[in-house]
């Protein structure tokens, strides 16, 4: 039974792995036929049950998975990834070393910069390294009562076990920088802190009000996904943080806005004077709106890139008519693509897409939210 099994795997890598060459050298003119790289993939995959994929490859492979991204409304640049291979590293304090150099290019002093950083893949002899955080750069979440959280409730759990096991926590703000937890391939799952060098944030301010910067709000300028496993070909890399720029409405609309996350709206409200007796009088939607117009104010005064959801909408669908010139179908997840304010204002609500999965692809893998979460951690 697994010699059947791993017949059966090696089987569907090697499907993936030409798909994958194909594709490849279709979209690289001047790589050549692909027969002969083809032949030794098959030789190497006969041999050892995978094979590695040339530098050139992992750029490209880790581009288009981006490309192919159906929750990504800014795949306009996908052709601008920057890729870090440092496949070569596996153990924990190396990938966490790593993750902090990846947070320091990335931002680029406030010009972030589109980048991955590709960590050692699965292998038939030994998993990949993991990052348990959802992102590289989290905020903690305190509270002895689910109702009452100090920081992001979104990171309770993981707060709480980080807390559990040795790490002492931050000065106690709503913004304290969470630890990284990386495990390495032959390594328990270990924390380890991000030097406040390599985290920039960004004070906000309301253009019309001074006195928001008495809340002392902030957020952190660059949103690296670590979580999600990079597939090429039929290699999987568990390890693969990367990061584009911020949309104003990912921060200020979700992660300072949603009732379940820092829930300002009621506060912003109350500052603005408005009549929060009756859903009627639209209170939320107008504290949503100030909410992001200082966010997007507030990143543009401290010279940090950040996208508005008006501009990234025409840019999407810039990028729709370039993929179809080039007879490539783009998927696309309505639910994500549309804005969560204006959403009829933009371009992008008044067309249906279809969400179909393609590969190369960055996946959430069995496993990743309860990591994520700080559940079974030892």
């Amino acid at each position: 039974m697994e010699i059947l099994q791993q017949l059966s795997t090696t089987a569907q890598v090697w499907a993936e792995a030409e798909e994958f060459i194909r594709l490849f050298h279709r979209e690289n003119p001047g790589t050549g036929d692909p027969r002969d790289r083809l032949a030794a993939v098959r030789e190497e995959l006969a041999e050892t049950g995978t094979y590695r994929h040339t530098h050139e490859e992992l750029v490209h492979g880790a581009r288009v998975a981006w490309r192919n991204s159906n929750r990504c409304i800014g795949r306009l640049y996908w052709n601008s990834l920057r890729v870090r291979d440092r496949r070569e590293l596996t153990g924990g304090d190396e990938i966490a070393a790593e993750c902090v150099e990846h947070l320091r290019d990335a931002t680029n002093g406030g010009r972030v910069r589109p980048t991955i950083t590709v960590f050692a893949p699965d292998t038939p002899d030994r998993p990949g390294p993991l990052i348990w955080n959802e992102q590289l750069i989290r905020y903690a979440g305190y509270g002895d009562h689910p109702s009452v959280t100090v920081g992001d409730p979104r990171n309770r759990e993981l707060t709480e076990a980080l807390r559990e096991r040795g790490w002492p926590g931050g000065p106690g703000t709503p913004f304290d920088l969470l630890p990284l937890v990386v495990q390495g391939c032959d390594d328990k799952p270990r924390w380890f802190e991000l030097p406040a060098d390599a985290v920039l944030e960004v004070p906000i301010e309301h253009p019309d009000d001074d006195h928001w910067t008495d809340w002392g709000l902030r957020w952190h300028a660059v949103p690296a996904i670590s979580n999600m496993c990079l597939e090429i070909g039929g290699i999987h890399y568990p390890a693969a943080p990367f990061n584009g720029w911020y949309m104003g409405t990912e921060i200020g609309a979700r992660n300072l806005g949603d009732a379940d996350r820092y829930n300002l709206l009621p506060g912003v409200a109350r500052r603005m004077g408005l009549d929060t007796s009756s859903d009627r009088s639209l209170w939320k939607d107008r504290a949503l709106v100030e909410l992001n117009r200082a966010v997007l104010h507030s990143f543009d005064r401290a010279g940090v890139t950040i996208a508005d959801h008006h501009t990234e909408s025409r840019r999407f669908l810039t990028h729709l008519e370039r993929e179809e010139r080039k007879g490539r179908d783009v998927g696309a997840d309505w639910s994500w693509i549309v804005p969560p304010i204006s959403g009829s204002a933009t371009p992008v609500f008044h067309r249906t897409y279809e969400d179909r999965q393609q590969t190369p692809a960055y996946v959430h893998h069995p496993g990743a939210e309860d990591r994520a979460l700080g559940r079974d951690l030892v």
